[in-house]
C-alpha cells in the first residue's frame, strides 16, 4: 500500500495573536515578523493576523497621519520582503488609500509578494462603534488594481491558491452581517475563510463568537480562521480579548480564549480540505460561481497531524445524543407499526448485543404506542447446537425481567432435517451447515409473525451490513430493521446507556452481562456449550472496521489515507502491520457484500452514515474486489 502524506490533504494554519502596540508600525513589524517566523518553522502554511494589525486597531483619528499611513504601507513591504524565502502565507491588516478613500484592508502577502487586497465591506457605526468616521466600505463587485510599491496589486475579492485549499479573507464585522462576502467568497471556490478581526469583548459575547464562526463553517463546508486582536489594544471604551477559533466545516478545531494570557499566541490546526472538497462535491445544490485564483506559490510541507484522530467516531460526546439515537429509532418502528397495522412486534431474541438493542428499542415504542409491551412485543429464543448456555439464559431471563412473551423453538432438529434433504452430511460445519440454522430462523420467525399479525423486527447492525456479516435471506431479512444504521460501537454504548437508566435491577444486570459477553453467531463449536465461533477472530476487531467504514463511506477515503489515519487513532493498540491486514479484510468484504445491501430492508437513518440503497449508498454490486480501492 502507497504512504500517505498528509500534505496532499490536510493544510496547516494559523491564528496569530501578536502584542499590539498602538500607531507603533516598529513595534508591531517586530512582534508580526516574530511570530510569522515561529509559523514558518511549524510548517503553517497560511498564518491570520488581527485586523489592522501593523497600525493597531484603536488607533481612532490617528488613523489619518500622513506619517502613520506611509509607515503601514512601508512596513506591508517589510514583511513581504521578510516572506521571500519562507513557505508561508501571511494575512495582515493595515489602513490603505485607494484612489480618494481610505479602507481598512486585509492583505494576504507570500513569496515576497503582496498578492491581494481585500478592504472591509462591511463598516460597523453603532454602539461602541465609528469606523464610517475613518473609512469607506467597499462596494465594487469588480477588483481594481492598485500600486503598493513597484507592484501592482489586484484589490477586491480575490482568492488564492495553496494546494487544494482555495484561500478567501472577510474582515471582522463581514461575519456578523445577515449577506456575509463569505458566502460568495464560498461561492466562487474558497474553502478555507480567513478573518483578521479587532471584536471587543463582552458578557456572552465570545460564546456568540464561538457559535457564529461554527455556524459560518458548517453552512458553508469550509475551513474557518478567525484572528481577534490582543487585550492590548487600547481600553478606553472596550477591552479586546485576543479569541482565536479554528473550525473545521463546524467541528472546532483549535482556540485560544479570550483572556487567556498562558495560551501560545498561535493557534494552530491542520483543515482536513479533501473532506470539504468531498462534502462540496456531494451537495448537488452547492453554488458554483467559477473564479479566477491568485496561485501563491505556497506548498504544503507538512508530515504530521497535529490532532489525533477520533477512535471510535460514531460514539457521541454524550447523553443527550445516545437518547436522541434512541428517539429516531423509537420513532421509526412507531411509524412503520402503525402503518402495517400490526399487532405484534416479533423479533429473535439471542442474549446478543443487537436482538438486545432491538428489544429495548420495540419496549420503548410500545410506550410511545401507549400498550403495554407484553401486549405487543414477542420474542423468540431458537437454540441451536452451537447456541451457548449463557447467552441463551441471558435471552430469557431479559424477556422475563422485562415482562415479555418469550417463546422457546429450538432449531437443532430442525436444521438437520434440512441439512439431510439436501444431502448434506450434517457433520461438517461449513458455510451450508451455518447458513441453514440462520434461515431456519428467519423462517420461524415470519412464520410466527404471520400467525399473530406482526411485523418481524430486524437485529443487524451497521457493521454488519457493511461487512456482509448475515446470511442473505435469514438475518439478513427482516420487515424492519431498527439497528440498520447504528454500527457494532454505537450499539455496545447504546445497550450501557439504557442499562443506567433502568429502574429493573434483574434487567440492569443481564444487560450488564450480555455487553460482557463475546460477540458471537453461534453457529458453530468445537465442544461444550461455551462460545467458541468469536466474531472479531474471524473477521476483525469492530472497533477498527468501524473506524474504516466511517472513513470510506462519510468521505470516500483512499486505502492509504484510512492506514495513516487508523494507525495514529490506534497507536499502542494494533500494529501498523495488523491495521493494514484488516483494513484490506474490511475492503473485500464492503466491496463483495453489495448485493446483500441491494435487497436490505428499510431502516431509520440515524447518523451520518447510511448504506440503504434506497438512500446514502449506492453502489453496483458485480465490482471486482480485488481492483477497487484496495492498495
Amino acid at each position: 500500500m502507497k504512504s500517505f502524506k498528509p500534505s496532499a490533504s490536510y493544510i496547516r494554519v494559523a491564528a496569530a495573536t501578536p502584542r499590539v502596540y498602538i500607531a507603533d508600525v516598529k513595534k508591531n513589524l517586530i512582534e508580526i515578523t516574530r511570530l510569522f517566523r515561529v509559523s514558518a518553522k511549524q510548517d503553517v502554511a497560511v498564518v491570520v493576523f488581527p485586523e489592522l494589525s501593523i497600525t493597531g486597531y484603536s488607533i481612532g483619528d490617528l488613523v489619518q497621519s500622513p506619517a502613520l499611513l506611509l509607515a503601514a504601507k512601508e512596513g506591508l513591504l517589510t514583511l513581504a520582503s521578510e516572506s521571500r524565502i519562507k513557505n508561508t502565507a501571511m494575512v495582515v491588516g493595515l489602513p490603505l488609500t485607494i484612489g480618494n478613500g481610505l479602507f481598512n484592508c486585509a492583505v494576504l502577502i507570500a513569496r515576497g509578494k503582496i498578492l491581494g487586497i481585500i478592504p472591509k465591506q462591511n463598516l460597523p457605526t453603532y454602539k461602541e462603534f465609528y469606523e464610517k468616521r475613518w473609512y469607506q466600505a467597499w462596494d465594487k463587485k469588480i477588483t481594481v488594481d492598485v500600486n503598493i510599491g513597484d507592484q501592482i496589486v489586484p484589490c477586491g475579492q480575490p482568492l488564492f491558491a495553496i494546494n487544494q485549499a482555495v484561500i478567501g479573507i472577510e474582515v471582522c464585522e463581514d461575519l456578523w452581517v445577515a449577506n456575509q462576502p463569505s458566502i460568495g467568497l464560498a461561492a466562487r471556490g474558497a474553502n478555507i475563510i480567513c478573518n483578521p478581526s479587532a471584536s471587543p469583548e463582552s458578557v456572552t459575547k465570545a460564546d456568540y463568537r464561538r457559535e457564529l464562526v461554527h455556524n459560518t463553517a458548517g453552512r458553508l463546508v469550509a475551513g474557518y480562521i478567525y484572528a481577534g486582536a490582543d487585550p492590548s489594544e487600547s481600553t478606553m471604551d472596550t477591552v479586546m480579548g485576543g479569541h482565536a477559533l479554528i473550525s473545521e466545516a463546524g467541528k472546532m478545531l483549535a482556540e485560544r480564549n479570550p483572556f487567556d494570557d498562558s495560551a501560545a499566541r498561535l493557534t494552530i490546526a491542520d483543515i482536513d480540505v479533501e473532506h470539504l472538497v468531498a462534502d462540496r462535491r456531494r451537495d448537488t445544490n452547492y453554488p458554483v460561481e467559477p473564479s479566477v485564483v491568485i496561485e501563491t506559490g505556497i506548498r504544503n510541507s507538512q508530515t504530521t497531524l497535529l490532532h489525533t484522530p477520533a477512535k471510535h467516531p460514531f460514539i457521541p460526546s454524550s447523553d443527550a445524543r445516545l437518547e436522541e439515537v434512541f428517539t429516531i429509532q423509537t420513532f421509526g418502528l412507531k411509524k412503520r407499526v402503525e402503518a402495517s397495522r400490526a399487532k405484534k412486534i416479533v423479533l429473535g431474541l439471542s442474549g446478543g448485543l443487537d436482538s438486545t438493542l432491538a428489544l429495548l428499542v420495540a419496549v420503548r415504542t410500545a410506550e410511545l404506542l401507549g400498550v403495554k409491551p407484553s401486549d405487543i412485543i414477542l420474542t423468540l429464543t431458537m437454540p441451536g447446537e452451537a447456541s451457548s448456555k449463557r447467552t441463551q439464559n441471558n435471552a430469557i431471563l431479559l424477556a422475563t425481567a422485562l415482562k415479555i412473551q418469550n417463546r422457546k423453538i429450538p432449531i437443532a432438529a430442525l436444521s438437520t432435517a434440512q441439512l439431510k434433504a439436501i444431502g448434506h452430511d450434517t457433520v461438517k460445519q461449513d458455510t451450508t451447515y451455518e447458513n441453514t440454522q440462520a434461515r431456519i430462523r428467519t423462517a420461524l420467525l415470519f412464520n410466527t409473525a404471520n400467525s399473530e399479525s406482526g411485523i418481524v423486527l430486524g437485529t443487524g447492525d451497521l457493521s454488519e451490513i457493511a461487512l456482509g456479516w448475515c446470511t442473505f435471506n435469514g438475518d439478513h431479512m427482516s420487515g424492519y430493521n431498527v439497528n440498520a444504521s447504528i454500527p457494532k460501537t454505537l450499539v455496545k454504548h447504546l445497550v450501557c446507556y439504557a442499562a443506567s437508566k433502568l429502574d429493573n435491577k434483574k434487567a440492569r444486570t443481564i444487560l450488564l452481562d450480555i455487553l460482557d459477553t463475546p460477540i458471537s453467531p453461534e453457529l458453530t463449536r468445537t465442544s461444550g456449550r461455551a462460545i467458541s465461533q468469536k466474531t472479531e477472530e474471524l473477521i476483525g476487531p469492530y472497533e477498527l472496521h468501524d473506524f474504516f467504514l466511517y472513513h470510506f463511506v462519510r468521505w470516500q477515503t483512499p486505502a492509504d489515507k484510512i492506514l495513516f489515519l487508523a494507525e495514529r487513532a490506534f497507536k499502542g493498540d494494533y500494529s501498523s502491520e495488523a491495521i493494514e491486514c484488516w483494513l484490506k479484510v474490511f475492503h473485500q468484504r464492503f466491496i463483495s457484500s453489495q448485493w446483500k445491501r441491494s435487497v436490505m430492508p428499510d431502516g431509520p437513518k440515524v447518523g451520518s452514515i447510511s448504506l440503504s440503497p434506497r438512500g446514502d449508498w449506492r453502489m453496483p454490486s458485480d465490482i471486482d474486489a480485488t481492483t477497487h480501492m484496495i492498495s
